[in-house]
């Protein structure tokens, strides 16, 4: 099971990959976008990292609802209105468990999305940040690597893609031949995740070295 203490080190884990991507973030949005969307992440997140030290949230979901509300408040442009609604939504659909299995954050991932696609009028397809939380989403009902592989999967499709949604909409025709900067911070997120519940997948076998090792079982999602 995932509890309090699972989702405040996915964040953190998030946080740490995008400032250590932010470069390569602006680069991508340099080429079709403002310039800032690296930055913006970074700025977000860390204000993301201080919000959860200063006031800690009880369940998972408030921890959520808490980094989207930060990241609304602190990101620019779309991005922060986007990630923030999918984190806020997410945690919302979560309620006030105190922990939930994989099959519960695949669940309320996918309500979080879904209110990306309404509030940003967009659709796998459209060269977003959708075009990789969608395939993860799906395939987080597998396993987390799952949804890691299939975030990076597509956010790599984005590039012979026209943007039909976006700055990068403006472009047309021009903004084929580069990936999409969105996509690309979303698939950084949920290799945060993978990763997080693979050190947890770890500690727990290391806590009882007797047992076998089930990198699906409830303990490791």
């Amino acid at each position: 099971m995932l509890d309090t203490d699972f989702f405040r080190r996915w964040l953190a884990a998030a946080a740490t990959t995008i400032d250590r991507e932010a470069t390569r973030l602006t680069e991508l949005d340099s080429a079709i976008g403002d310039a800032d969307h690296g930055a913006n992440m970074q700025r977000g997140f860390k204000a993301v990292t201080a919000a959860l030290e200063k006031e800690p949230p009880a369940t998972p979901g408030a921890v959520l609802m808490l980094a989207g509300r930060t990241l609304i408040s602190t990101v620019g442009g779309a991005s922060g209105p986007l990630y923030g609604t999918l984190l806020r939504r997410t945690g919302k659909a979560l309620g006030d468990q105190d922990q939930v299995g994989r099959e519960d954050l695949a669940s309320a991932l996918r309500a979080g999305v879904e209110a990306v696609a309404v509030l940003g009028g967009a659709a796998p397809g459209d060269k977003t940040m959708l075009d990789a939380l969608t395939p993860a989403v799906e395939a987080l009902g597998e396993s987390f690597g799952a949804a890691s592989a299939a975030a990076d999967e597509g956010a790599l499709a984005t590039v012979p893609l026209q943007a039909r949604k976006g700055r990068a909409s403006y472009l047309g025709a021009r903004s084929v031949g580069h990936q999409d900067p969105g996509a690309t911070s979303s698939a950084l997120i949920l290799a945060a995740l993978a990763e997080t519940a693979a050190v947890s997948a770890g500690t727990a076998q290391d806590a009882a070295p007797g047992a076998a090792p089930d990198s699906d079982s409830e303990g490791g999602r």
